[in-house]
């Protein structure tokens, strides 16, 4: 069964390259032996922070910043840690539990000129719907797949940019490996039409308070 499931995904992750109707690649990884619906349930799923609001943090932050960089990666700042697979991932947004922290505070929603704003500052925490297929495969290249809201999984926003075919996209950083992705990031479309953005990126992005 194990190899029929198998033999299956790499079928499709081989039709898919070659059709070739989107820009990004899917390739063979840990999970290429699991159904989708086996990989979701190997995953706790998506629980929002256990913290309480600090009362001081009230308004947005970032609000009244009017002036971002071009790109941003923190990456090359030395501010994000290496990616790890978190296995059974409880799907919690902590981008660090290096300092100690008191509250968080929430990116406005449905905005993603707010979480631009925002991620010019630092490391944001966000939830997206990554239940498809094409998710679970995801290799390489821009992600321009249209998908749901049903936030399931957290993830950490590192940066954003621009491709070289003037796509405009988020850097996120997964727990599930380096195996995974592009070395554990996926690069996801940004300015869409939808408010909620991509598989509902700017739905619930928040930061920590120490």
């Amino acid at each position: 069964m194990r190899y029929k499931i198998f033999k299956e995904n790499v079928e499709y992750i081989e039709t898919f390259n070659k059709i070739g109707t989107r820009s990004y690649k899917l390739g063979i990884n840990q999970f290429a032996d699991l159904t989708n619906k086996e990989l979701q349930a190997s995953r706790d799923g998506y629980q929002m922070f256990s913290y309480q609001k600090s009362p001081k943090a009230s308004s947005f932050r970032y609000e009244n910043v009017t002036a971002v960089p071009s790109s941003m990666d923190w990456r090359k700042k030395g501010v994000v840690t290496g990616v790890k697979d978190k296995g059974q991932y409880d799907g919690t947004c902590n981008t660090s539990q290096a300092a100690k922290i008191t509250g968080y505070q929430d990116v406005l929603a449905n905005s993603e000129s707010a979480l631009l704003k925002a991620l010019a500052k630092q490391p944001i925490s966000v939830a997206i719907d990554a239940s498809g297929s094409d998710f679970q495969f995801y290799s390489s290249v821009i992600f321009t797949r249209e998908c749901g809201t049903d936030l399931d999984h957290g993830f950490t926003t590192v940066g954003y940019g621009t491709g070289s075919d003037v796509t405009k996209y988020w850097l996120v950083k997964n727990s599930w490996g380096t195996s995974w992705g592009e070395n554990g990031y996926i690069r996801m479309q940004r300015g869409i039409d939808a408010e909620e953005g991509l598989c509902g990126i700017v739905m619930q992005a928040s930061y920590p308070i120490a």
